[in-house]
């Protein structure tokens, strides 16, 4: 499997959890020691992650665009993306994000997750 087919895998279950404000089910794509960056104070681990989560505004979406992928060994792929998040009251927050991806048992989950708002 290519780098981008691992990420689009973990992307497409993230955002249809996050698309349905699933903040637990978001939290169990990452790994239990997690380092989550998100445009708040950071958080190790996924009940850091599910709370970030379950303080975003109802109705939030997320639209991905791979920009960069690279495996750094066998078990553990970086990607690079563009991510724009939709509001239903105010508009869309387009942000970079990060990510490494750890292989665990027959799937992928983030390992570390980085947002950087550059506008």
């Amino acid at each position: 499997m290519s780098e981008a087919q691992i990420l689009r895998t973990v992307l497409d279950r993230w955002k249809s959890a996050v698309d349905a404000h699933e903040p637990d089910l978001v939290a169990s794509y990452f790994t239990d020691d997690a380092i989550f960056q998100g445009l708040h104070p950071y958080a190790v681990g996924r009940a850091g992650v599910a709370a970030y989560y379950a303080a975003q505004p109802l109705g939030l979406t997320a639209v991905y665009e791979i920009r960069e992928t690279r495996r750094l060994v066998d078990d553990l792929v970086l990607g690079y993306l563009e991510v724009e998040f939709g509001f239903t009251d105010r508009p869309p927050l387009t942000v970079h994000l990060g990510m490494l991806l750890i292989r665990a048992g027959d799937g992928w989950l983030i390992t570390h997750y980085q947002v950087s708002n550059l506008n």
